[in-house]
């Protein structure tokens, strides 16, 4: 095997390139990793399974299509004769066997992140054409005190919680936030 010393040289030049443009940018290599514990959060069950691309919702760890066939609905609530309300009050019932948060329902389908990989889902947050038109600042806002949102901490029963501590996850979230949201 020969060595071509003219793409050896070409290579060596891309690389040269992409390694200068990374630290022209602000050290950008660095700031993509400020999703990373946000994505460990916003991809686990809690999250994903209101934040679908099906036409239902999924529960459970293990993401199963949500018992009775309960489906999207126009409105995200569920069918006009099986609305989420109907099961699904402001807090969990029946012993936590049923959980509650105010407003339960599905995320719309622009909102939904699976097969969505860590750069994928990132975008997509701060696309405004699919977010609900919010701002990174909106985000931080709907992502910390939205009590729907928050019940992912409380989920009570059995469930688990995402891997990040609500505090911890408010805090690295107002750091990505402050930093303009790098993905």
């Amino acid at each position: 095997m020969t060595l071509n010393f003219a793409s050896t040289a070409r290579g060596l030049i891309a690389l040269t390139v992409f390694i200068a443009a990374a630290l022209a940018n602000g050290n950008a290599l660095a700031q993509s990793t400020l999703f990373e514990p946000l994505y460990e959060v916003l991809s686990h069950p809690r999250c994903m399974n209101c934040h679908t691309v099906t036409d239902f919702p999924r529960q459970g760890d293990e993401r199963r299509r949500h018992d009775q066939l309960v489906v999207r609905g126009a409105d995200n609530h569920g069918a006009p004769t099986l609305q989420c309300s109907a099961c699904h009050q402001d807090e969990n019932v029946a012993e936590d066997a049923v959980p509650g948060a105010p407003h339960w329902a599905l995320a719309p389908l622009s909102m939904g992140w699976e097969g969505l990989d860590e750069t994928g889902l990132c975008q997509a947050l701060k696309d405004t054409s699919k977010n609900g038109n919010r701002s990174l600042e909106d985000l931080f806002e709907h992502m910390t005190k939205d009590e729907l949102v928050l019940w992912g901490w409380t989920p009570g029963s059995n469930r688990t919680t995402p891997p990040l501590g609500q505090q911890a996850f408010e805090e690295a979230l107002k750091i990505w936030v402050d930093a303009g949201g790098p993905c």
